[in-house]
């Protein structure tokens, strides 16, 4: 018997998502899991659906995502979050404009040691994640309701997804990244003209292709870090 077979989710009064469709989704998260060669256990795959089922019923009233469809969620949420998984880097991670949680709330999940920051400007959408934070729950999490701009701060990982261009998210939130740390943006393709306005104080350390079964379209996430360009 497969793990997700016996799969139950945390009991809540508004859980829209039945026990099928869990089983149904459970299966597409671990194949797809599988496909991109990542090993989580059971629980944290458990966690994972936790926290679609809550994003998916707080999304009938506060439209926290344009993706209505939860077998669509795996992918474009859940799975494009976890390519970021093996780039990773130190003990603390800072999400900026994380929305609905997305990669902060996947990654924190499956790197329960991982101290993670949450940082959202927008009210409903960072209550939101303080109730995942409560619910699921999630011990390695805060989140902090601000401006990217007036947080503090030092973390080893920062990571962006479709927060916005690389110029504008270094101006505003590069103060945020340790001298040794490593900027994770993840965006639809690599454009040349963006990387080309990179502020001079950072350099993109590579631009990696990411495979996210099920999801449709380019994807891949700059890796950048602080210093001059190697081509300066």
């Amino acid at each position: 018997m497969r793990w997700f077979d016996q799969i139950l989710l945390p009991p809540t009064r508004d859980c829209i998502i039945t026990r099928m469709e869990t089983t149904t989704l459970a299966s597409r998260l671990a194949d797809g899991l599988v496909a991109m060669q990542l090993a989580l256990p059971a629980d944290a795959q458990t966690k994972l659906l936790a926290y679609l089922d809550l994003l998916a019923r707080w999304n009938q009233t506060y439209n926290l995502t344009a993706v209505r469809d939860p077998s669509e969620m795996v992918s474009r949420h859940l799975l494009d979050s976890l390519a970021v998984l093996p780039f990773v880097h130190g003990a603390t991670l800072a999400d900026l404009g994380s929305g609905a949680g997305l990669p902060g709330i996947p990654l924190a999940i499956t790197h329960p040691n991982l101290a993670v920051t949450l940082v959202e400007s927008n009210g409903k959408k960072a209550r939101f994640l303080r109730e995942v934070v409560r619910s699921l729950p999630l011990a390695n999490v805060r989140v902090e309701q601000t401006r990217v701009q007036d947080l503090s701060g030092s973390f080893d990982t920062v990571t962006a997804r479709a927060f916005a261009s690389l110029a504008d998210m270094l101006t505003w939130g590069g103060h945020l990244l340790a001298p040794d740390g490593r900027w994770l943006a993840l965006k639809g393709h690599a454009d040349a003209d963006e990387i080309a306005a990179v502020p001079d104080t950072f350099r993109i350390v590579a631009v990696h292709s990411l495979h996210v079964p099920g999801a449709d379209g380019e994807r891949c996430l700059v890796e950048l870090a602080r210093g001059p360009s190697r081509n300066a």
